[in-house]
């Protein structure tokens, strides 16, 4: 899993207005098949989700040398998993408007999933 450069500058300017962040994707109808980004711990994940991994936005070049590491989890529903775990993801960003949930909404553009199978 990784981040395209659009979808990682977005988030550090996302993560300098709301702080850490989260990605859920819960595979529901419509806006719910997006990865949607919220403050960290706004979405209550369970036993029904997947952490499929923690993006990197790397140090705050402006923060402590010994600051915590700025990382977005990535969680999924495990039923949504199932269909993708062949895959390999990549977070991106295109303009339009997606979820009025998700933090980047305001912004005019919506996080999206690009996918590929993955090679052995």
């Amino acid at each position: 899993m990784e981040l395209s450069p659009a979808a990682s500058d977005l988030l550090v300017m996302l993560w300098g207005k709301y702080g850490p962040l989260m990605f859920h994707q819960s595979g529901g109808c419509c806006d719910g098949s997006s990865p949607m980004c919220y403050p960290a711990g706004d979405f209550i994940t369970s036993d029904a989700d997947v952490l499929l991994g923690e993006l990197d936005l790397g140090a705050d070049p402006s923060g402590p040398p010994d600051a915590a590491p700025r990382v977005v989890p990535f969680w999924m529903s495990a039923e949504q998993f199932a269909y993708w775990r062949h895959t390999y993801l990549t977070v991106d960003v295109v303009k339009g408007r997606g979820s009025g949930f998700s933090v980047e909404a305001p912004e005019g553009v919506r996080f999206l999933i690009r996918s590929r199978l993955m090679e052995e």
